[in-house]
């Protein structure tokens, strides 16, 4: 697990200093097109159930309804905030993440802490290693894939890491994102929430 925190660090750092021009405009373009804050940050579940807060562009307006309820993402998700998630660039920040040793650059993506007590025992395994930005799952299907298929693919990935798996699904993600393939799901914003299964 060395040589893969040594590797995280690593393409991070190169990756946060290469690309700063281009998240500096990000940051620009959030703050004229959608306003502050310019960071969505939000609690997620780590490994062995730690939780951390996690990071991203904003990808959406803060539109409510008469009542001061926010409206369906739907409503609320610009087409600047479209082209942000098509493009994964919306999940730059999450560099800091894989720094700061909340995340890695490959695992299963981290979850809502509201799912945490829907897991069956074999999922909580998806635990036992680092979430990643991306992952097994997001390589074979994204959000295109029904959740039980996520659940197997992240699974699959904890029981037969390796160094060169990591390398090999950064390539793969490289590719995806190139075609934005598996960004939604058909009819939706988002992804639909887990409501667990056993």
């Amino acid at each position: 697990m060395l040589a893969k925190r040594f590797l995280d660090i690593a393409l991070s750092l190169v990756a946060a200093i290469l690309g700063m021009p281009l998240i500096i405009a990000i940051t620009v373009l959030v703050l004229v097109k959608l306003g502050r804050p310019v960071l969505f940050t939000q609690e997620r579940v780590g490994r062995k159930g730690r939780i951390f807060r996690i990071y991203k562009f904003r990808t959406m307006v803060d539109a409510k309804d008469s009542n001061g309820n926010p409206l369906p993402d739907a409503e609320r998700l610009t087409g600047f905030g479209k082209w942000l998630r098509s493009t994964s660039l919306d999940e730059l920040p999450e560099l800091l993440n894989v720094i700061k040793g909340d995340m890695s650059l490959v695992g299963p993506r981290p979850l809502l802490v509201d799912y945490l007590p829907l897991y069956n025992e074999r999922q909580m395994k998806r635990h036992d290693v680092l979430p990643g930005i991306t992952g097994w799952a997001q390589v074979n299907g994204r959000n295109l894939i029904s959740w039980e298929k996520k659940f197997e693919l992240d699974l699959w990935y904890v029981d037969n890491w390796s160094l060169w798996l990591d390398i090999k699904i950064i390539l793969m993600t490289v590719v995806r994102v190139l075609k934005r393939e598996g960004i939604n799901q058909s009819g939706m914003v988002t992804v639909e929430r887990f409501n667990g299964y056993n």
